[in-house]
């Protein structure tokens, strides 16, 4: 049965310019026939109301800005959202829908859902990506049972009980919402993995060209690309770099943004580091031309964290079959996935040495180096594709 679909989203670019994991998964329900709207902040001013967008309808809203600003208006962006996406979908005079999907981060959308819920009584879907506020006790960027921790706690656990059922990314993400939250309806949780298209395959010319560019051609290239931000702790790519500077020809590029971006750019010039470059933020598709030309995808989470975080950048790295190097901390479950699946080596996250080893196997044995990336892909085909996100969500409404 096809259904009236609404989407809380708070990062969702126009398909037309760039992808990620939620406009993958819109895409699909619209080209499964359902009738999708969007509601997700307009990045150009201006750029208010509805459109549709590839096979779905978008309705851009005006916020405050919500990304690449401090922690305080980033807390008041977030706080006013609720009800500026309320005014918004008012205005667009549609309130009848069957369901209701929306992730976390940010857990402030609760109100919007559930209000929505009260009105069209529909089935509500939670994919939760971000385990909020328990990450940023982990980081030290909120005190643990302070005034914010106790409120944004209580919304956390009314989001849980308002969703009819809940998609976590990992099976330690299922055990730790039920050790953490007993008195949730456990059968409301399932597991739905991360997800992402397959990228069209690069071409050799393009790779070579991309080389040229990078002035890489003869190197070894391990690439880390995403957000730069507490939770990569991206100190440790910066000192495996360091470790590995004697090696002419290995050569490390962080590619993306965030709030440690300009972190990472004095520790490159305070260690004077040749061998690791960082480059900004690029469209999807030259990102994945860079990739491409690389021989190892980098992962990188914070020793600190207590909550099982499954990084979503892997899945570039499988669809480019590229093997994976990951430095780790010992709550989540993602390098028990690497293992299981022989695409990658991981170590505990602080260990340079071991982050070093292992980046040295894959470098003296590029057979099976290419191997692991051949793993990768064939798992991404089979459980990481939108195609099967969307089969899971329908099965478990």
């Amino acid at each position: 049965m096809k259904k009236k679909v609404v989407f809380l989203a708070l990062g969702y670019p126009n398909v037309a310019k760039s992808t990620i994991l939620y406009t993958d998964l819109m895409q699909e329900f619209g080209a499964q026939g359902h009738d999708v709207l969007v509601v997700a902040p307009a990045y150009e001013t201006g750029n208010y109301g509805c459109r549709v967008e590839g096979k779905v309808k978008v309705l851009r809203v005006k916020t405050l800005p919500l990304f690449k600003v401090g922690a305080i208006k980033k807390g008041i962006a977030n706080l006013l959202l609720p009800y500026q996406y309320k005014r918004a979908i008012k205005k667009n005079g549609d309130l009848d829908f069957d369901l209701v999907i929306l992730p976390t981060p940010p857990i402030t959308l609760f109100s919007v859902a559930s209000w929505l819920k009260a009105k069209t009584k529909a089935k509500t879907y939670l994919i939760l990506r971000d385990i909020f506020p328990q990450n940023a006790i982990d980081l030290k960027m909120m005190k643990e049972d302070g005034l914010l921790h106790r409120y944004f706690r209580k919304q956390e656990l009314k989001l849980y009980q308002l969703a009819d059922t809940i998609g976590c990314m990992s099976k330690a993400n299922v055990t730790y919402v039920q050790e953490h939250n007993p008195t949730l309806d456990r059968s409301k949780l399932h597991l739905l993995p991360n997800w992402e298209k397959i990228p069209a395959p690069v071409s050799k010319d393009g790779i070579q060209e991309v080389s040229a560019k990078l002035g890489i051609s003869d190197k070894f290239m391990a690439i880390f690309g995403g957000n730069l931000g507490k939770p990569q702790q991206l100190e440790n790519i910066v000192r495996l770099a360091q470790s590995c500077k004697d090696i002419d020809d290995i050569f490390f590029l962080i590619l993306g943004s965030g709030t440690e971006s300009e972190r990472v750019r004095q520790m490159i010039a305070k260690e004077n580091l040749s061998n690791i470059k960082l480059v900004d933020r690029v469209p999807k598709k030259e990102y994945v031309q860079i990739l491409a030309a690389a021989d190892v995808g980098l992962i990188s989470l914070h020793e600190e964290f207590t909550i099982p975080n499954f990084p979503s950048k892997v899945l570039t790295y499988f669809g480019l079959k590229k093997p994976v190097l990951a430095s780790l901390d010992l709550s989540t479950d993602f390098g028990q996935m690497l293992e299981e699946t022989k695409s990658g080596l991981w170590s505990q996250a602080g260990d340079i040495e071991a982050f070093k080893g292992n980046l040295l196997w894959l470098y003296n044995n590029r057979k099976q180096a290419i191997e692991m990336g051949q793993n990768g892909y064939s798992y991404m085909k089979s459980h990481l594709t939108p195609e099967k996100a969307y089969t899971t969500i329908m099965e478990n409404i």
